[in-house]
């Protein structure tokens, strides 16, 4: 995995009277066993991929309790794990990313949901929503409220957190209903520290059985059940829902002199909302702010009868809410309107209304949509304090602190010239990955342009220059199905691009079998890596190693031999003209089907993380060690720079030319080159010049080494020019 959280778990067996100190997704897992969890499962992808990694590093924790842990082939298995908490007592939690993972889960999460549970059923939802998110765009929030589940959005606060988790599952108990509570990337890697108690073990679990299995025909979606489960939710479980959340005061108000004006925020949004307030000077380093704030650690559904008495008797109201569509916002509006206040404006991202119903663009001092970035809150913030005038501050001076801490920012702009080039994301040093696209590069010289549709993974960076290949992204696995159509209509053979991540996912039912099952005749290359390497490089089906508790190598070929492919190749991902040729092969063969390239190497983050320390123990003990190296001939450079435009590597770059009688630039490879071989590879397979050397270096060199060093350096000493030899 990425990362190992050996040391970190032993915190999780704190009991009563001990602090934990940590990050949030070990404060969260530490909350699962003081709850009683029963079973616990998921699927990795940011922010919560680290989630399932904790939990298997903790796994004698987790066998002394009875939980049972499983790693699930996709979002939707996961889901559906759930259900034992529908029959059954039982508490269980599963994890995975939002809003992609959601979309997955949805078919089994709009069943749990219906059926209702009777134990506690949580889904710790990682909300990859931003600037900083790596899918499209989207929020949990609709997912809560189409299938009436309950939507937590803590504030990012350890002890909040944890209790947060707790309630959770009471909630869901209490309401009959499953629970989602979304955590966003800071939420997650947060660091602070909490109370503990002791860890509970579930009454029912791996180690206290079940004995009979429970029948009840109106849990099963199915008409009339399912009617009955609709009304169920409106007339019972909802009010029960609302009750709760009431009586527990999971909803947080913090009080303000300021209290003719005040702030609904998310709960995830409020550490954003309270730092814009500190620089404004109208909050304290300890949180203390003179602005009343309603804290939604419940977002869904809404309490309005605590909307309604938090705006009473105040001029303004700001709402900050992140994303679209702008849900809060609305309902804010409704409940308002509803309880008669007609004296409250609104501010926010969408505007209020006037009595006459026209739009007030004085009130939109939020975007529309984007994330909610310290900058942005902070620039709303000032728009909402000079404009609404709370009494007892100077909203002018506010402004002009605003405008003082930009100021910076904007010379920083004008000394530019503009903003900072983009940087966006790559494969890594050495990636697997990067040589099959630099021969998909070399093929389309050969036998020109042809669509290729991709798919989610380390490999969608192929879209990215100085490659541009990948025409279609449709989801995690669906990249072959997402050809299907294409494939028919084109002049030539289609190509579709999978990670073994994405085969094992969705993809091997989704795309490979229906293609096989309709005779479609494409041509599939498989990124076999060894290990979901996008999300942290967890173990697989067919990773090359696995832990004591996973089965064996379950391998890619074997399934798809089973499955009816006909014409299938592994290639050795690094030998880009051996990849080119198959590649040509398959575009051009008389084979009619679906064609299959496995292209297979280990992941090199993965690999390094292996070597360093053996080399590590190696160079300790004085054992001889060779690392291999590439370098760029500086005199027989071109400057023409085609190998990083066929390459992309963050290593292969360019320095000043060293002939004070050439002006281009020169290749050269810095520090941080792994020795993959790509540069030269390419440079052979395109027929470029040959600048590109292999060199060895020798670390703890025996005497035999040494001799040879000096013959070596005594020959090419006396073949050089004298005047060389000399310097």
């Amino acid at each position: 995995m990425e990362r190992s959280f050996k040391e970190e778990v032993e915190k999780l067996k704190l009991g009563d009277g001990e602090v934990f100190h940590g990050e949030g997704i070990l404060a969260v897992t530490k909350a699962l066993l003081q709850s009683g969890v029963a079973y616990v499962g998921g699927y990795q992808g940011a922010p919560v991929s680290h989630m399932m990694d904790v939990l298997n590093d903790a796994r004698d924790i987790m066998d002394e309790l009875g939980i049972h842990i499983e790693t699930n082939a996709s979002e939707a298995g996961a889901a559906a794990m759930l259900s034992a908490s529908i029959n059954y007592p039982v508490r269980g939690c599963v994890t995975f990313k939002s809003i992609v993972g959601t979309n997955v889960a949805s078919d089994a999460l709009s069943n749990l949901a219906s059926a209702g549970v009777k134990g506690g059923a949580v889904i710790v939802l990682g909300e990859d929503y931003g600037e900083g998110a790596s899918i499209i765009q989207e929020r949990s929030h609709a997912f809560a409220m189409k299938s009436q589940m309950w939507l937590l959005d803590p504030r990012p606060n350890l002890p909040k957190i944890v209790d947060s988790v707790e309630k959770a599952f009471q909630l869901s108990e209490a309401s009959n209903t499953p629970v989602l509570l979304e955590l966003r990337i800071r939420a997650c890697h947060v660091q602070g520290s909490f109370a503990t108690r002791n860890n509970r073990a579930a009454p029912v679990s791996r180690r206290h059985v079940l004995e009979n299995p429970d029948f009840d025909y109106s849990r099963i979606c199915l008409p009339p059940a399912t009617y009955a489960q609709e009304k169920h939710k409106i007339e019972v479980r909802w009010p029960a829902a609302v009750k709760f959340i009431r009586d527990h005061r999971l909803n947080e108000t913090f009080a303000g002199d300021a209290d003719d004006v005040g702030i609904i925020c998310q709960g995830g949004m409020y550490n954003v909302t309270i730092r814009s307030l500190q620089q404004l000077g109208l909050a304290d380093a300890f949180g203390k702010s003179r602005v009343p704030i309603y804290c939604m650690n419940v977002t869904y559904p809404m309490i309005p009868e605590e909307v309604s008495g938090f705006c009473e008797g105040k001029r303004a109201v700001l709402v900050v809410e992140e994303g679209q569509p702008a849900y809060i916002e609305d309902a804010v509006h409704a409940i308002l309107r509803r309880a008669d206040n007609t004296s409250t404006k609104i501010y926010g991202k969408t505007g209020d209304n006037d009595h006459a119903g026209a739009m007030q663009a004085d009130t939109r001092v939020l975007p529309l949509a984007g994330e909610y970035t310290g900058e942005t809150v902070l620039a709303g913030m000032a728009q909402f304090v000079a404009r609404s005038a709370p009494k007892g501050v100077d909203a002018a001076g506010a402004l002009k602190t605003f405008e003082a801490l930009v100021a910076p920012k904007k010379r920083a702009l004008e000394l530019l010239g503009g903003p900072v080039p983009a940087r966006p994301p790559g494969f890594c040093v050495g990636c697997p990955e990067r040589p099959v696209f630099s021969a998909m590069k070399l093929v389309e010289r050969e036998l020109g342009a042809y669509h290729v549709s991709a798919d989610i993974g380390c490999h969608t960076f192929s879209t990215l220059p100085p490659f541009n290949i990948g025409n279609t992204v449709l989801g995690y696995g669906l990249g072959m199905a997402s050809n299907s159509a294409v494939n028919t209509m084109f002049g030539k053979r289609t190509v579709t691009i999978m990670g073994d991540g994405g085969f094992w996912h969705n993809g091997l039912t989704s795309g490979i079998a229906n293609t096989v099952f309709n005779k479609d005749d494409g041509i599939l290359v498989i990124m076999k890596n060894g290990y979901s390497s996008a999300t942290g490089t967890q173990e697989l089906p067919s990773s090359p190693q696995h832990s004591d508790h996973k089965s064996d190598d379950m391998g890619i070929e074997r399934t798809l031999t089973g499955l009816g492919v006909g014409w299938m190749k592994t290639v050795d991902n690094y030998k880009v003209g051996e990849v080119a040729k198959t590649l040509s092969e398959a575009m051009t063969s008389d084979y009619k089907g679906l064609k299959v390239i496995i292209a297979e190497s280990e992941c090199q983050l993965e690999k390094q993380r292996k070597l360093r320390p053996v080399n590590a123990g190696k160079l300790a003990s004085g054992e001889r060690l060779v690392r291999v190296k590439y370098g760029v001939d500086e005199d027989t450079c071109t400057g023409d720079h085609s190998c990083i435009r066929l390459s992309g590597c963050p290593t292969l770059t360019v320095k000043d030319n060293p002939d004070p009688l050439r002006r281009d630039p020169v290749a050269t490879v810095i520090d941080g080159c792994v020795g993959c071989g790509l540069c030269g590879e390419n440079a052979h397979a395109a027929v470029l010049c040959p600048s590109f050397y292999r060199a060895e270096v020798v670390q703890n060199p025996t005497g035999w080494d040494r001799f040879i060093a000096r013959v070596r350096s005594a020959i090419t000493g006396f073949f050089m020019p004298t005047e060389a030899a000399r310097s």
